[in-house]
C-alpha cells in the first residue's frame, strides 16, 4: 500500500504541486521585475523635483541683495554706541522676518546671518544651540567657499528648533561685489516637508519606505522621521549603483530601488516588501491550495480503497512475519487464492513447518553455543583487586620503594593489556601462565609472606594453546577462601600432557576445603550439566561451561577436596597447537 500511494504521490500530487509552484513563482518574479524596473525610474523623477527643490532654496540668499539697507548694515564694522547696533539688529532681523519667514515659504524655519562679529536672526519658534559662543564651526565673514552654496546636515549642528522638526541648513557667504569683500555668512534652515512634496509621485504605501542618505550612509530624511539622523546599518551593503535589488535578511523578503543625486553625492531609496506587492496574487494562491488539497484528499482516499484489495493479503503476511521474527511460529496465512499472493503464502507456511523442526532439533545446540560466547565477555580483572592494587602502590610510594612501584605498576599494565586484547579466542599457555604469575606476584606484594605460589611446567608452554582466563577465577577463589582460614596461603601450579594428548592443569591450594555433601552436588553438576547455575556467579562451573561449549563436554574441571586440608582443581583441555587452532579462533567448532 505504501508503494502505491508513493506511486500516486509522484504521478499526481507532486507533479500538479511543482507546477503550481513554478508558476507562482514566475509570476511573483514578472511582478518583482516589473516593480522593480518602474520605481528606479520614478526615483529619477524624485531625484529630479529634489533638485529643483533645492535649487530654488539656493536663491534664497539673493533676497538680501534686494535691500541696500542691509547691505550697508553688513558692510559696517565697527559702531559708536549699543543703541546704533541694536538698531540696525532691528532693520536686518526685519527684513528677515518679512522676506523669509512670512514671505510665503513655510518650510523655512529660521534664518542666520553672522557678520563681523554680529548675529541676525528671525525664526518661527524658539531656538537652541546657534549663537556667537557656542556654534561650532568658524562660519564667519572669513570662511572662503568660493561663492558655492554648502548644506548642513541635522547631525552636523547643534540647532534645534522647539517641537523638534527635522531640517537642513542652508549655508552661503554673502559677498559684496562692489567692494569686492566679503560681508558675512547666511544660513537657512528649511524644514524637511519640502522632500514629500518631491516625492509626491513614489506611492506613499504604508509599508513601503523612501529615505534619502549622503554619501556616508546618514539618513537625512525618512518617511519615519524617529529614524532621521541615524546611520543605515546596511548602507554598505547596497550595490552602489542605480537600480533595483532584492534582499533576504529582514523577516520578509524585501525590494530595495535606489537612486543617485548626482549634485549632491546623495542616494534615494525605496523599500517595499515583496508580500505587499504580490498580495493580490497571495489570496488567489491559498484559494487554490485549498481546492488542490480537496482534490488531493479526495483523490487519495479513492487510491487507498483500490489498494486495498491489492495490499490487504501482503500486511496480513508482513504480520505473521514479524510475529515469526519476534520467535512465534505458531502461525498460518490461511489465503487460498491462486495467483502469486497465495503461491507466496503457501510457501510461507511449509518454510515455518521446516523452521519448527529444524529448531527442535538445534536449538540446545544453539542455546549453549550463545551462553558460551557470554562466559567469554565475564573474564574480566575484578574491579577490588584493581582499587587494591592501586592502593598498595601508593603505601609503596609513600615508603620510597622505588623499585616495587616499577615493578608493580609493570605488570599492572601487562596483566591490563592482556585483558583487553580480546581478538582471539584461544591463546598460547604461556601467555594465560604469565598472566597468573603476575596477578600472583601482586597479590604477594599485597599480603607479602601470606601468599606463596609455584608454578611448574612440565611442557613447552609456547607451543600449546587454551581459553583465555581459565585459570584466574580458580586462583581468585583459592586466595579468597585460603585467606578466611589461615595466615598463610600456599599455592601450587602444574601444567602437564597426558598420554591420551590431553593437557592438564592442576591447581592446588592449602585452604579449607570443601564439605563432602557440597564437593559431591559440584562434581555432579560438571558432569551432568555443565550449564547449570550460570547465572550463580560461581567461577569454577563458569570456567567449566567455557570450556565444555569450546572443545566439548568430555573436557572440562574436576575438583578434589578434603575439607579442613585444602583443594585441587584439575583442568583438562585437549592439547592443541597452532596450526590446529585456526578453526576455533575463526568460529569453528573443535569436535
Amino acid at each position: 500500500m505504501t508503494k502505491l500511494m508513493i506511486t500516486y504521490l509522484l504521478l499526481t500530487v507532486i507533479p500538479i504541486s511543482l507546477l503550481g509552484y513554478i508558476a507562482y513563482s514566475q509570476y511573483t518574479k514578472s511582478i518583482e521585475e516589473q516593480v522593480g524596473e518602474y520605481i528606479p525610474k520614478l526615483l529619477e523623477q524624485a531625484n529630479e523635483n529634489i533638485n529643483n527643490q533645492i535649487n530654488e532654496l539656493k536663491q534664497l540668499p539673493d533676497s538680501l541683495y534686494n535691500s541696500s539697507q542691509v547691505i550697508e548694515v553688513l558692510r559696517q564694522d565697527s559702531y559708536q554706541s549699543k543703541s546704533n547696533l541694536l538698531k540696525d539688529e532691528f532693520l536686518v532681523n526685519g527684513y528677515l522676518s518679512r522676506t523669509y519667514i512670512n514671505g510665503g515659504n513655510t518650510d523655512i524655519l529660521g534664518v542666520f546671518i553672522l557678520s563681523k562679529n554680529r548675529l541676525f536672526t528671525s525664526t518661527k519658534t524658539p531656538f537652541t544651540g546657534f549663537d556667537m559662543q557656542t556654534f561650532p564651526l568658524p562660519y564667519g565673514q572669513d570662511l572662503d567657499l568660493k561663492g558655492k552654496e554648502e548644506i548642513i546636515l541635522p547631525y552636523q549642528t547643534n540647532l534645534t528648533f522647539r517641537g523638534d522638526p527635522p531640517f537642513i541648513l542652508l549655508m552661503r557667504q554673502l559677498r559684496d561685489y562692489e567692494n569686492q569683500e566679503n560681508l558675512g555668512t547666511i544660513f537657512i534652515a528649511v524644514e524637511l516637508t519640502f522632500f514629500e512634496k518631491a516625492l509626491k509621485s513614489l506611492d506613499q504605501d504604508q509599508k513601503s519606505k523612501i529615505w534619502l542618505t549622503d554619501q556616508s550612509g546618514r539618513i537625512i530624511f525618512h518617511t519615519e522621521p524617529h529614524s532621521i539622523g541615524d546611520l543605515d546599518n546596511e548602507f554598505v551593503d547596497y550595490p552602489q549603483i542605480n537600480g533595483s535589488f532584492r534582499t533576504t535578511e529582514h523577516e520578509d523578503n524585501q525590494l530595495i530601488s535606489m537612486d543617485k543625486l548626482q549634485e549632491s553625492e546623495w542616494y534615494l531609496f525605496h523599500r517595499i516588501p515583496l508580500s505587499d506587492l504580490t498580495k493580490e496574487t497571495d489570496v488567489v494562491r491559498n484559494g487554490t491550495i485549498i481546492v488542490f488539497i480537496g482534490f488531493a484528499l479526495l483523490s487519495t482516499i479513492i487510491s487507498i480503497i483500490l489498494a486495498w484489495n491489492v495490499s490487504n493479503p501482503l500486511n496480513k503476511l508482513t504480520k505473521l512475519m514479524k510475529q515469526v521474527e519476534k520467535g512465534n511460529f505458531n502461525v498460518d496465512l490461511p489465503i487460498d487464492t491462486k495467483d502469486e499472493v497465495g503461491i507466496l503464502a503457501n510457501s510461507f507456511n511449509s518454510m515455518i513447518q521446516e523452521i519448527n523442526q529444524l529448531i527442535k532439533k538445534n536449538y540446545q545446540i544453539e542455546l549453549r553455543q550463545k551462553d558460551a560466547e557470554l562466559y567469554a565477555l565475564q573474564s574480566q580483572i575484578n574491579p577490588h583487586f584493581m582499587y587494591n592494587t592501586l592502593e598498595t602502590i601508593g603505601y609503596a610510594v609513600e615508603e620510597g620503594e622505588k623499585d616495587a612501584v616499577v615493578k608493580m605498576v609493570t605488570l599492572l599494565g601487562r596483566m591490563l593489556r592482556y585483558s583487553l586484547n580480546n581478538k582471539e579466542k584461544l591463546v598460547p599457555i604461556s601467555l594465560e601462565v604469565m598472566h597468573m604469575n603476575d596477578y600472583l606476584t601482586i597479590q604477594k606484594f599485597r599480603f607479602e609472606d601470606r601468599i606463596d605460589f609455584t608454578i611448574f611446567e612440565d611442557i613447552d608452554t609456547n607451543l600449546y594453546y587454551t581459553p583465555k582466563f581459565i585459570l584466574q577465577p580458580i586462583i581468585e577463589n583459592a586466595i579468597k577462601y585460603g585467606l578466611e582460614q589461615h595466615h598463610k596461603c600456599v599455592i601450587d601450579i602444574s601444567i602437564s600432557k597426558n598420554e591420551r594428548d590431553e593437557l592438564i592443569v592442576r591447581v592446588k591450594d592449602n585452604g579449607p576445603g570443601i564439605e563432602e555433601n557440597i564437593l559431591t552436588n559440584l562434581n555432579e553438576t560438571l558432569k551432568t550439566n555443565p550449564m547449570a547455575r550460570r547465572d550463580s556467579k560461581f567461577g569454577l562451573i563458569n570456567v567449566h561451561a567455557r570450556i565444555a561449549m569450546i572443545f566439548g563436554e568430555t573436557y572440562g574441571l574436576q575438583v578434589n577436596s578434603e575439607y579442613n586440608k585444602g583443594t585441587e582443581v584439575i583442568v583438562k583441555i585437549p592439547a592443541l597447537t597452532r596450526s590446529e587452532v585456526n578453526n576455533v579462533n575463526g568460529g569453528g567448532e573443535h569436535a
